[in-house]
């Protein structure tokens, strides 16, 4: 971030910190809200932000099951993946990584993966769904952190390209 300081907030996780970092530079500047209550799952969000499910970004992680490269597919929750019609995107097949693979390469832990901010950046992959809505709500880095972005800013500020994925 070219010299320019980064003021942490004291009261949110370092993860959390870590993922307004990342935004910030990447040009975003989210807020991200700590939940009383979990939020690692679709529905879990949803409840905890007065949302659709359809509007909460889950961020999974794929390997490609012949090369071994990360994919990261960011799914609307209403949706689950069609592997087959994603491969056909990839250009590969492609298999879940372990939960040791998620966190080494994200850096984040399963249920609170962010769509950005990753150790190791990997392809980004948008479910076209998610573009139907003015916000969604993506993890921000801890289980119970999540933010609200508008769908075509993350797009744009990951690199996704965005496919039909369920």
């Amino acid at each position: 971030m070219s010299g320019e300081s980064f003021a942490r907030e004291p009261s949110l996780p370092p993860s959390v910190n870590k993922v307004i970092e990342a935004a910030k530079a990447l040009g975003l500047s989210i807020t991200p809200r700590l939940m009383p209550a979990s939020t690692r799952t679709a529905q879990e969000a949803a409840a905890a932000c007065g949302c659709a499910v359809a509007q909460i970004v889950k961020s999974l992680v794929f390997a490609g099951a012949t090369s071994g490269r990360t994919y990261l597919l960011l799914v609307s929750g209403a949706n689950r993946v069609d592997e087959k019609a994603a491969a056909r995107h990839l250009g590969e097949a492609l298999k879940r990584p372990d939960a040791e693979r998620v966190r080494e390469t994200t850096g984040f832990a399963i249920g609170g993966v962010p769509p950005l901010g990753h150790a190791t950046p990997s392809p980004v992959w948008l479910d076209q769904d998610l573009l139907g809505f003015d916000l969604v709500w993506a993890a921000a880095g801890h289980p119970n952190a999540v933010f609200p972005i508008d769908p075509r800013e993350l797009a744009r500020a990951t690199g996704a390209t965005a496919v039909k994925l369920s």
